[in-house]
Protein backbone atom coordinates (compact mmCIF):
# COMPACT_ATOMS: atom_id res chain seq x y z
CA UNK A 1 0.00 0.00 0.00
CA UNK A 2 1.10 3.74 0.12
CA UNK A 3 0.75 5.61 3.11
CA UNK A 4 0.73 9.05 4.12
CA UNK A 5 1.87 9.89 7.53
CA UNK A 6 0.99 13.60 8.79
CA UNK A 7 3.15 14.44 11.38
CA UNK A 8 6.92 13.64 12.54
CA UNK A 9 6.14 13.13 16.53
CA UNK A 10 6.25 9.28 18.31
CA UNK A 11 3.27 7.68 16.91
CA UNK A 12 4.59 8.48 13.20
CA UNK A 13 7.66 7.23 13.42
CA UNK A 14 6.31 4.05 15.55
CA UNK A 15 3.52 3.14 12.85
CA UNK A 16 5.37 3.61 9.79
CA UNK A 17 8.15 1.95 11.28
CA UNK A 18 6.38 -0.88 11.34
CA UNK A 19 4.84 -0.42 7.42
CA UNK A 20 8.10 0.51 5.44
CA UNK A 21 9.44 -2.83 7.19
CA UNK A 22 6.34 -4.65 5.62
CA UNK A 23 6.76 -3.37 2.13
CA UNK A 24 4.60 -0.02 2.17
CA UNK A 25 5.35 3.01 0.43
CA UNK A 26 5.43 5.37 2.89
CA UNK A 27 5.93 9.27 2.86
CA UNK A 28 6.09 11.37 5.92
CA UNK A 29 4.63 14.80 5.81
CA UNK A 30 5.37 17.37 8.05
CA UNK A 31 5.33 21.26 8.19
CA UNK A 32 9.20 21.13 9.02
CA UNK A 33 10.52 19.65 5.93
CA UNK A 34 13.97 18.92 8.29
CA UNK A 35 11.73 17.16 10.53
CA UNK A 36 10.21 14.93 8.31
CA UNK A 37 13.41 14.48 6.35
CA UNK A 38 15.12 13.22 9.11
CA UNK A 39 12.17 10.83 10.26
CA UNK A 40 11.67 9.21 6.63
CA UNK A 41 15.50 8.78 6.92
CA UNK A 42 15.57 7.16 10.31
CA UNK A 43 12.47 4.30 9.01
CA UNK A 44 14.32 3.91 6.05
CA UNK A 45 12.92 3.36 2.67
CA UNK A 46 10.65 6.40 3.28
CA UNK A 47 10.12 9.60 1.48
CA UNK A 48 9.37 12.76 3.36
CA UNK A 49 7.86 16.09 1.63
CA UNK A 50 4.83 18.78 3.08
CA UNK A 51 1.25 17.28 4.58
CA UNK A 52 -0.09 17.78 1.00
CA UNK A 53 2.45 15.89 -0.84
CA UNK A 54 1.73 13.01 2.28
CA UNK A 55 -1.86 13.05 1.83
CA UNK A 56 -1.93 13.30 -2.06
CA UNK A 57 0.59 10.37 -1.69
CA UNK A 58 -0.99 7.55 -0.10
CA UNK A 59 -4.29 5.19 -0.36
CA UNK A 60 -4.08 5.09 3.76
CA UNK A 61 -3.13 8.41 5.31
CA UNK A 62 -2.41 7.91 8.94
CA UNK A 63 -3.24 11.60 10.84
CA UNK A 64 -0.30 11.15 13.71
CA UNK A 65 -1.54 14.90 15.04
CA UNK A 66 -2.39 15.54 18.99
CA UNK A 67 -6.16 16.15 19.21
CA UNK A 68 -6.73 20.20 18.90
CA UNK A 69 -4.84 19.93 15.62
CA UNK A 70 -5.98 17.38 14.02
CA UNK A 71 -9.36 18.92 12.44
CA UNK A 72 -7.62 21.95 11.47
CA UNK A 73 -4.81 20.27 9.51
CA UNK A 74 -7.53 17.65 7.79
CA UNK A 75 -9.68 20.79 7.29
CA UNK A 76 -7.14 22.48 4.99
CA UNK A 77 -6.45 18.91 2.99
CA UNK A 78 -9.50 18.04 2.64
CA UNK A 79 -9.30 17.87 -1.24
CA UNK A 80 -5.78 15.64 -1.47
CA UNK A 81 -7.66 13.33 1.10
CA UNK A 82 -10.87 12.92 -0.79
CA UNK A 83 -11.58 8.88 -0.90
CA UNK A 84 -8.73 8.02 0.98
CA UNK A 85 -8.78 6.03 4.07
CA UNK A 86 -7.99 8.28 6.91
CA UNK A 87 -6.70 6.33 10.11
CA UNK A 88 -7.09 8.60 13.68
CA UNK A 89 -4.66 7.43 16.54
CA UNK A 90 -5.26 10.31 18.80
CA UNK A 91 -6.41 10.54 22.33
CA UNK A 92 -8.43 13.57 23.19
CA UNK A 93 -7.27 13.49 26.85
CA UNK A 94 -6.59 16.32 29.07
CA UNK A 95 -5.33 17.33 32.85
CA UNK A 96 -6.46 14.39 35.62
CA UNK A 97 -7.36 12.29 32.54
CA UNK A 98 -10.14 14.04 31.64
CA UNK A 99 -11.80 13.13 27.98
CA UNK A 100 -11.56 16.71 26.64
CA UNK A 101 -14.44 15.99 24.06
CA UNK A 102 -17.20 15.95 26.65
CA UNK A 103 -20.40 15.25 25.79
CA UNK A 104 -19.69 16.23 22.07
CA UNK A 105 -18.34 14.62 18.85
CA UNK A 106 -15.60 12.25 19.08
CA UNK A 107 -12.04 12.89 17.54
CA UNK A 108 -12.02 10.40 15.06
CA UNK A 109 -15.62 12.22 14.51
CA UNK A 110 -13.94 15.69 14.33
CA UNK A 111 -11.80 14.27 11.55
CA UNK A 112 -14.84 12.55 9.71
CA UNK A 113 -16.75 16.82 9.28
CA UNK A 114 -13.70 18.34 8.56
CA UNK A 115 -13.02 15.95 5.32
CA UNK A 116 -16.12 14.38 4.77
CA UNK A 117 -15.34 12.57 1.70
CA UNK A 118 -12.62 10.43 3.38
CA UNK A 119 -13.11 7.27 4.97
CA UNK A 120 -12.12 7.69 8.67
CA UNK A 121 -10.89 5.04 11.00
CA UNK A 122 -9.92 5.31 14.66
CA UNK A 123 -7.15 2.41 15.94
CA UNK A 124 -3.94 2.61 17.74
CA UNK A 125 -5.24 4.53 20.10
CA UNK A 126 -5.70 2.05 23.44
CA UNK A 127 -1.22 1.85 23.97
CA UNK A 128 1.82 4.03 24.40
CA UNK A 129 4.06 4.69 21.59
CA UNK A 130 6.74 2.37 22.93
CA UNK A 131 4.57 -0.63 22.63
CA UNK A 132 3.88 0.14 19.03
CA UNK A 133 7.56 -0.14 18.41
CA UNK A 134 7.28 -3.29 20.08
CA UNK A 135 8.74 -6.21 17.43
CA UNK A 136 5.96 -7.20 17.87
CA UNK A 137 3.21 -6.37 20.72
CA UNK A 138 3.04 -10.03 21.97
CA UNK A 139 2.07 -10.86 25.72
CA UNK A 140 2.25 -13.74 27.23
CA UNK A 141 2.13 -15.25 23.97
CA UNK A 142 -0.99 -13.32 22.60
CA UNK A 143 -0.97 -10.49 19.70
CA UNK A 144 -1.57 -7.20 21.07
CA UNK A 145 -5.53 -6.83 20.15
CA UNK A 146 -6.50 -3.59 18.52
CA UNK A 147 -10.15 -2.38 18.20
CA UNK A 148 -10.95 -0.66 14.97
CA UNK A 149 -13.96 1.47 14.31
CA UNK A 150 -15.30 2.74 10.82
CA UNK A 151 -18.15 2.43 8.43
CA UNK A 152 -16.47 1.49 5.28
CA UNK A 153 -15.80 -2.09 3.94
CA UNK A 154 -12.53 -1.17 1.84
CA UNK A 155 -11.26 1.50 4.73
CA UNK A 156 -11.62 -1.00 7.62
CA UNK A 157 -9.51 -3.90 5.40
CA UNK A 158 -6.72 -1.84 4.94
CA UNK A 159 -6.84 -0.99 8.23
CA UNK A 160 -7.12 -4.55 9.35
CA UNK A 161 -4.10 -5.62 7.09
CA UNK A 162 -1.89 -2.40 8.81
CA UNK A 163 -2.85 -3.65 12.35
CA UNK A 164 -1.49 -7.49 11.40
CA UNK A 165 1.86 -5.69 9.55
CA UNK A 166 2.82 -4.54 12.69
CA UNK A 167 2.56 -7.93 14.39
CA UNK A 168 -0.96 -7.04 16.15
CA UNK A 169 -4.20 -8.41 15.79
CA UNK A 170 -7.39 -6.48 14.74
CA UNK A 171 -10.74 -6.49 16.30
CA UNK A 172 -13.47 -5.41 14.67
CA UNK A 173 -14.86 -1.93 17.25
CA UNK A 174 -18.57 -1.09 15.04
CA UNK A 175 -18.78 1.79 12.83
CA UNK A 176 -17.35 5.55 13.58
CA UNK A 177 -20.22 6.37 15.69
CA UNK A 178 -18.53 4.00 18.64
CA UNK A 179 -14.91 5.65 18.01
CA UNK A 180 -16.20 7.51 21.30
CA UNK A 181 -15.70 4.80 23.16
CA UNK A 182 -12.47 3.69 21.90
CA UNK A 183 -11.74 7.40 23.18
CA UNK A 184 -13.36 7.12 27.06
CA UNK A 185 -11.47 3.63 27.29
CA UNK A 186 -8.15 5.34 26.75
CA UNK A 187 -9.11 8.33 29.07
CA UNK A 188 -10.78 5.20 31.69
CA UNK A 189 -6.94 3.36 31.05
CA UNK A 190 -4.53 6.12 31.41
CA UNK A 191 -5.73 7.06 33.93
CA UNK A 192 -5.55 3.48 35.69
CA UNK A 193 -1.87 2.71 33.97
CA UNK A 194 -0.84 5.94 35.35
CA UNK A 195 -2.88 7.53 38.25
CA UNK A 196 -2.86 4.69 40.15
CA UNK A 197 -0.68 1.92 39.07
CA UNK A 198 -3.86 0.02 37.86
CA UNK A 199 -3.10 -3.38 35.92
CA UNK A 200 -6.56 -2.03 33.51
CA UNK A 201 -6.49 -5.38 31.52
CA UNK A 202 -7.64 -7.07 34.94
CA UNK A 203 -10.93 -5.53 34.74
CA UNK A 204 -11.89 -7.75 32.08
CA UNK A 205 -12.55 -11.48 32.96
CA UNK A 206 -11.57 -13.94 30.42
CA UNK A 207 -13.73 -14.46 27.32
CA UNK A 208 -15.47 -17.68 28.57
CA UNK A 209 -16.64 -16.09 31.67
CA UNK A 210 -17.57 -12.54 29.44
CA UNK A 211 -21.48 -13.54 30.58
CA UNK A 212 -20.63 -15.38 33.77
CA UNK A 213 -19.24 -18.09 34.82
CA UNK A 214 -22.47 -20.51 33.31
CA UNK A 215 -24.21 -23.36 35.11
CA UNK A 216 -23.47 -27.29 35.14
Amino acid sequence: MRIGVLGTGNMADALATHWARAGHRVTIGGRDAEKARRLAERIGGAGSGSPEAAAASGEVVLAALPFGAGAEVVRELRPALAGRTLIDCSNPVGPGFRLLTGGGPSAARLLADAAPEAHVVKAFNLCHEDVWRMRPPVFDGRPLAVPVCGDDETALARVHTLVRDAGCEPVAGGGLDRAGLLEATAALFIGLWVAEGADAQAIAPPLAYATGPGTE
